[in-house]
C-alpha cells in the first residue's frame, strides 16, 4: 500500500484516540509531514518500539502498541497454549499509563494472564515482577532517557532480560501477520479486571523487591551514622518512591528533594532531555546543591534503571561519568567484600564492550572473572541467568555499562538505579566516615590503575535520509575505515557483524564470539580505540573513545584529538 493510500486508510479507521484524528487532519496535503509518519514501521526489536508519539505507522500510539501486544500474544499462545501470563508497568510519560492500560486489554481479551502495576513504577521492577509471578513475558512502556515527544515499548522474557534476538524475531513475525485494524483483539482494563484475568499487583511484591535491594549492601549500617546529606531528583519520573525509600531505610536523614522535579511529569518542562548523563538535565539540582550543600547530587532517569551523580568539587560540584561510578562502585564491593569474607570463591563481574577497560585493572587485583558483552544491558542479564543454570548465582558481584547503568546481585536482570543510588550512597558514606571524599576515591583509584578518559559522541540522523546516511557510514566503516586519526595509526579493527578482528600489520583474524552486531571498533597504535555503532533507541551513530594517559589531562588530550579528527571523518 502506498504512503497516501495508507494515509487515507488510517484517517477512516484511527479512531480509538481522539489525538490522532486531530494530527491527520492537521497534516493532510502536506506530503513530507505525510512521509515522515507512514514511511516506515517502528522497528521492533530486541529493544521493543521506541519512537515519537503521534499518528501513523512511525510513531507510538494505541494502534503501534496494541498491533506489537496482538503480536506477543499470538507468539505466547504458540509457546504456551496451556494459558501464559505478563507482567506490565509503566513510567511517568506521556500517554504511557494509557498504553498500559491497552496492552493490558489486547492481552487479556487473548486470555492471557496480566499483572498489572497500580501506579507507574522502575524498569526494573518490570523485570522483578515477571519473576516474582513465573510470569512468560514482561511489557515496560517507557522510553527511558528520551526527550518528552518519546514513548517506548520494552518486552522482557521469562528470565526477566528484555527480549533475545531470536524471541524478538518470532514476535516480529507475528506482528507481521497482524492487520492493525481488523487483527486486533482486545477489550477493557475494566472487562479484563472484572474477567479476572487481570490483576493489580500487591505492595508485598514490592516489599520483597526492596527487601531483596537490601541484601545488595555491602556495610549495611554505615548510612545510619555517618551524617551524609543527599539532593535527589527523580526527573518527574519512576523513581521518587523506591529510591527515597530505600534510602529512609538505610538510614540517611537528610534526603532534598527538587521540588520542581519530584513529581511524573511527561512534559519534563525543566529537563527538556532527562538524560542524567548531561549537565544540563542535572541544573535544577546542582542549583539546590548550591544552597544546601549535600555530600551527593543523585539524579534518576525517568524509568528509574540509571543513575548519575555530582559531588563536592571546591566551592561547585563535579559530575561523575558512567564508567567511573561504576569502576568505583566495582572497586568498593570488591575491597570491602573481601575484607569482610563475603566476596565469593571465583567472583564474577560483566561489562559492555564500550565500557572503561579499567575494570581489567581492578578485576586482575581482585582475582575476578569479568566477562565482556555486547552493548545492552540484557546480555549482562543473560550472564547472571548462565550463573544461574549452574546454581552460582552469588559468583556474580557487580556488572555495570558506561551509560549509567549499574546492578549488584541477580534479583533482577536490567540495571537498577534504585539498588545503585543505595550503594552509591553507602559507598560515600563509608567513605566521608574515613575521612575521604568521592573526589579523593576517584583520584587513588587513578593514581593506583592509570589514567583512562571515555567520552561518548552523538552524531544524530532525523527522518528517512538519516538513516540512510547512518547505513552508509557503517558500511563505509567495514570497506574503507581510515588507515589513521589525528596521525595516530589505525593497528586493528573488529567487525562484530563479521564476527572477526583482524590485525592490520599481519593480516591476522581472530574469532569475536559475541552474537552478531552492528559495531566497528578501530584500535589505535598507543592503546586508544573507538567503538562505532548506531544506536539501538534514538536515530544516531555513538563513537565512544578509550584514551589511556600518565594523567587525566593527558589522556582527555588524546580523546580531544582524536574526537576532532574523527568528527571531521563522520561529517565528510
Amino acid at each position: 500500500m502506498d504512503i497516501s493510500a495508507l494515509y487515507d486508510l488510517w484517517l477512516e479507521k484511527a479512531t480509538k484516540d481522539p489525538d490522532l484524528k486531530k494530527e491527520l487532519e492537521s497534516v493532510k496535503g502536506n506530503a513530507e509531514e505525510i512521509n515522515d509518519r507512514f514511511y516506515r514501521e517502528l522497528e521492533f526489536g530486541t529493544g521493543g518500539l521506541r519512537g515519537v508519539i503521534g499518528a501513523g505507522t512511525n510513531r507510538m500510539n494505541y494502534y503501534t502498541v496494541c498491533k506489537a501486544t496482538q503480536g506477543l500474544a499470538s507468539y505466547l499462545m504458540k509457546i504456551k497454549p496451556e494459558g501464559a501470563s505478563v507482567a506490565v508497568s509503566y513510567d511517568s510519560r506521556i500517554k504511557s499509563s494509557y498504553f498500559a492500560e491497552s496492552v493490558a486489554g489486547v492481552l487479556s481479551a487473548n486470555g492471557i494472564r496480566v499483572f498489572l502495576y497500580k501506579e507507574l513504577m522502575p524498569t526494573p521492577m518490570l523485570s522483578w515482577a515477571v519473576r516474582y509471578y513465573g510470569c512468560d513475558a514482561g511489557v515496560m512502556v517507557t522510553a527511558s532517557h528520551n526527550p518528552a515527544k518519546y514513548n517506548g515499548y520494552k518486552v522482557y522474557g521469562p528470565d526477566g532480560c528484555q527480549l533475545t534476538i531470536a524471541a524478538a524475531d518470532a514476535v516480529l513475525a507475528e506482528i507481521n501477520k497482524t492487520d492493525t485494524f481488523g487483527g486486533i483483539m482486545s477489550i477493557s482494563l475494566e472487562e479484563g479486571i472484572k474477567s479476572g484475568l487481570v490483576k493489580y499487583i500487591d505492595d508485598k511484591c514490592i516489599d520483597d523487591y526492596m527487601a531483596e535491594v537490601r541484601k545488595q549492601a555491602v556495610h549495611p549500617d554505615v548510612c545510619a551514622s555517618s551524617g551524609l546529606k543527599v539532593v535527589y531528583t527523580p526527573l518527574n519520573g519512576t523513581g521518587n518512591k523506591p529510591v527515597r525509600r530505600i534510602l529512609k531505610e538505610i538510614g540517611i536523614k537528610e534526603v532534598i528533594v527538587v521540588p520542581e522535579q519530584e513529581n511524573p511529569d511527561g512534559n519534563f518542562t525543566t529537563c527538556p532531555y532527562p538524560n542524567p548523563e548531561i549537565r544540563e538535565a542535572l541544573q535544577k539540582g546542582l542549583e539546590l546543591c548550591r544552597k544546601e550543600k549535600p555530600d551527593l547530587l543523585l539524579a534518576t532517569d525517568p524509568d528509574c534503571d540509571r543513575v548519575g551523580i555530582a559531588v563536592p568539587d571546591g566551592d561547585d560540584y563535579a559530575l561523575f561519568t558512567g564508567n567511573e561510578v561504576g569502576a568505583l562502585l566495582l572497586e568498593y564491593i570488591a575491597r570491602e567484600r573481601k575484607e569482610l569474607g563475603t566476596l565469593p570463591a571465583k567472583p564474577v563481574a560483566v561489562k559492555t564492550i564500550v565500557t572503561t577497560d579499567l575494570t581489567r585493572a581492578i578485576a586482575k587485583k581482585y582475582g575476578i572473572e569479568l566477562i565482556e558483552v555486547l552493548t545492552g544491558f540484557k546480555f549482562i542479564g543473560e550472564q547472571i541467568g548462565l550463573l544461574e543454570k549452574q546454581g552460582e548465582t552469588d559468583r556474580y558481584i557487580f556488572g555495570f555499562e558506561e551509560s549509567y547503568g549499574y546492578l549488584a546481585g541477580g534479583y533482577v536482570r536490567d540495571k537498577d538505579a534504585v539498588v545503585a543510588s543505595m550503594l552509591i550512597c553507602e559507598m560515600a558514606a563509608f567513605y566521608r566516615a574515613k575521612g575521604i571524599s568521592l573526589i579523593e576515591a576517584r583520584k587513588k583509584m587513578y593514581e593506583e590503575y592509570g589514567s583512562y578518559c571515555n567520552k561518548l559522541d552523538n552524531f544524530a540522523f532525523e527522518g528517512e535520509s538519516g538513516m540512510a546516511k547512518m547505513n552508509e557510514i557503517m558500511n563505509t566503516m567495514r570497506t574503507d575505515f581510515p588507515k589513521e586519526i589525528a596521525g595516530t595509526k589505525v593497528i586493528a579493527v573488529a567487525d562484530y557483524e563479521a564476527s572477526e578482528k583482524t590485525d592490520l600489520a599481519t593480516g591476522a583474524k581472530t574469532k569475536i564470539d559475541l552474537p552478531k552486531s552492528n559495531v566497528i571498533t578501530l584500535y589505535l597504535d598507543g592503546g586508544a580505540s573507538l567503538v562505532i555503532r548506531p544506536s539501538g533507541t534514538e536515530p544516531k551513530i555513538k563513537i565512544y573513545y578509550t584514551t589511556i594517559g600518565k594523567t587525566n589531562e593527558e589522556a582527555a588530550a588524546l580523546q580531544a584529538k582524536y574526537s576532532e579528527a574523527f568528527t571531521k571523518i563522520i561529517k565528510d
